[in-house]
């Protein structure tokens, strides 16, 4: 951790909806006039889309048929442990794009890069104010890695799992063209790397968002659609609600119908999750911001 060049990560597993935290995020960097850097966890996946086949299809032939994109073997964590405490001690350090789609690798056509590849490393600017890490890995720690000791605050994405799945196949068979069964045999081969690489994050994570539906998400597979914000309820934990100076009254006061369930728990409404968020998180980021310019001085 480090006050100079603050480090925020938000971690959830594919489909869990980790960018509504990022849209979150992004509405109070505008309005408080903050750059970031900004990280994606694929970019610090170990192989591009091609690479990841083949590596798959070889992890296959010698019996391991858990090897996945939650797992280490496919992702560079010492790299992404490096780029956090570098930037933690100097403000800059070392990043990649993941080029998703056509329209992302459109900007790279220049250095014959398409679809499902790495653009070049490239140096951090050094006058940005804050890392932002988005992905499946913030706040991993193994016996080879802590990525979670250099981030300042860590914030977990974590909707049942049911739904989570839901996202998922909607998302991958609409949008990326597979079908529900790839997308299941998916889900099914990332379990044993899911369990001990996704989940563990959260126990250490300083805030967790988990959206529970209202509706029945019993078999995943069959649902139609995704249910609605107005179709769920958000469960948001604080490990240490005295460590951000949570203010509970005035949350209980500003999102209607809202309860505590804990005593650090809070219970809001699915369609006033944004707004939940930017109570929470604008106040703490403003402190973290006011500790680095402290520390200027």
């Amino acid at each position: 951790m480090s006050i100079h060049h603050p480090i925020i990560a938000v971690t959830g597993s594919s489909g869990a909806g980790t960018s509504s935290v990022k849209e979150a995020f992004e509405h109070m960097f505008r309005r408080e006039n903050v750059n970031p850097a900004v990280i994606e966890g694929d970019s610090f996946h170990r192989y591009d889309r091609a690479e990841m086949r083949k590596a798959m299809t070889q992890a296959a032939e010698r019996g391991n048929d858990h090897f996945s994109h939650f797992g280490p073997e496919a992702n560079l964590f010492p790299e992404l442990e490096n780029l956090f405490k570098t930037y933690g001690e100097t403000g800059t350090g070392k990043r990649r794009l993941y080029l998703h789609n056509e329209a992302e690798a459109e900007a790279y056509r220049h250095l014959d890069l398409g679809p499902g590849q790495f653009t070049p490393w490239e140096d951090i600017c050094a006058d940005t104010d804050l890392l932002f890490y988005e992905g499946l890995h913030g706040c991993v720690v193994t016996d080879e890695v802590d990525i979670a000791r250099h981030v300042d605050l860590k914030i977990g994405v974590v909707p049942v799992i049911n739904l989570e799945w839901i996202q998922k196949i909607h998302r991958d068979t609409s949008q990326r063209g597979y079908s529900e069964e790839a997308v299941m045999d998916t889900i099914l081969r990332r379990m044993h790397d899911y369990v001990h690489y996704i989940i563990p994050q959260f126990a250490g994570t300083d805030i967790n968002f988990q959206r529970v539906p209202i509706v029945d998400t019993s078999d995943p597979i069959i649902a139609r659609d995704i249910p609605t914000a107005d179709e769920s309820l958000v469960v948001i934990r604080f490990r240490y609600p005295d460590k951000f100076g949570v203010d509970f009254p005035y949350l209980l006061q500003m999102l209607h119908d809202s309860w505590l369930s804990r005593r650090n728990t809070i219970v809001v409404p699915g369609g006033k999750m944004g707004l939940a968020m930017e109570l929470i998180l604008t106040p703490i980021l403003g402190r973290l911001l006011a500790e680095e310019e402290a520390s200027k001085g």
